[in-house]
């Protein structure tokens, strides 16, 4: 059979042509000025599912990032407070060697030395009760405002904790456990300043106080020892995140994103193709008598 080709069928194959030339162009166009090489999943589903597997990946490394970054917080203040701490209780043993020498100290010098000691057991007990964003650092999960109440009793429960996930599998404890740093209630480190100056006063001599003195310090200098150990550990964790993040980056980029050197190359290749369409048509399909006689 033989088909029979009219005006109007060459006319209706231009038009058809043409829109999809000028389809083409637009597309090209819009990934162009967008950047984005999907648009829509039918664009490419294959890469659609890879853009959202790294996508997830992406926010889990956000997530971990700003959990490094919480821990980080509490570990620093953490660190603070235990560095002052010690140093409280230097000036501490200080006074009491001091104050252990009974013969050389008169009853109004015993009773400064008693003032001072009071009051570095008022700004130790404060140290204690530091907190970071509201929560202390030396009371595990507990809520209670403070580590240690009025009378020294440590508020948080027995072995719990604040953990940081900073990856996959990977966690960091980013509090201390303060019994353990300045001991609870008549065995503290607070008891044990009140009783030095209460000694000091009564004219006892304060010198078998000085192996219960140094293992306080002993106790902060182990909690602050752990302390650092956690902190080179979430350090590492954040280069590790940020090298990941980068990672991620680049892979999302290599699946979204467009080689705009070869997008312009295929604008232009494409404008060129639709002009020439335009105007092999124009030649083509010539008006006739019949077109100026409708």
């Amino acid at each position: 059979m033989i088909s029979r080709v009219t005006t109007q069928t060459m006319v209706d194959s231009a038009a058809r042509n043409l829109q999809s030339a000028k389809n083409d162009l637009a597309r090209i166009q819009d990934r162009a000025s967008s950047q984005k090489a999907l648009d829509r999943p039918s664009d490419d589903p294959a890469a659609m599912a890879e853009s959202l597997r790294v996508r997830t990946a992406q926010r889990a490394t956000e997530q971990y990032g700003s959990n490094i970054a919480d821990g980080m917080g509490w570990l620093a203040t953490t660190e603070s407070a235990l560095s002052g701490a010690l140093d409280v209780l230097g000036r501490v043993r200080d006074l009491t060697v001091q104050g252990a020498n009974d013969g050389a100290l008169s009853t109004t010098a015993r009773n400064t030395i008693a003032l001072e000691l009071e009051s570095l057991g008022a700004d130790l007990l404060s140290k204690a009760n530091s907190s970071y964003l509201g929560r202390s650092v030396f009371a595990g999960t507990s809520d209670a405002g403070v580590a240690f109440d009025a009378g020294y009793a440590h508020t948080g429960a027995p072995g719990s904790s604040v953990q940081r996930r900073v990856g996959d599998d990977q966690t960091v404890r980013v509090d201390v456990d303060g019994a353990a740093a300045f001991g609870t209630g008549p065995l503290s480190a607070f008891a044990l300043i009140d009783g030095i100056a209460a000694d000091l006063r009564a004219g006892v001599n304060i010198g078998t106080r000085l192996s219960a003195v140094d293992a306080r310090i002993t106790a902060v200098v182990e909690q602050l020892a752990g302390v650092g150990t956690r902190d080179a550990r979430i350090e590492r964790a954040q280069e590790a995140n940020m090298e990941h993040s980068g990672a991620l980056e680049a892979q999302r980029s290599g699946v979204e994103d467009i080689d705009l050197a070869r997008v312009i190359l295929d604008l232009q290749v494409q404008e060129t193709t639709y002009r020439a369409a335009l105007a092999v048509t124009a030649r083509v399909l010539q008006p006739t008598l019949m077109d100026f006689l409708r």
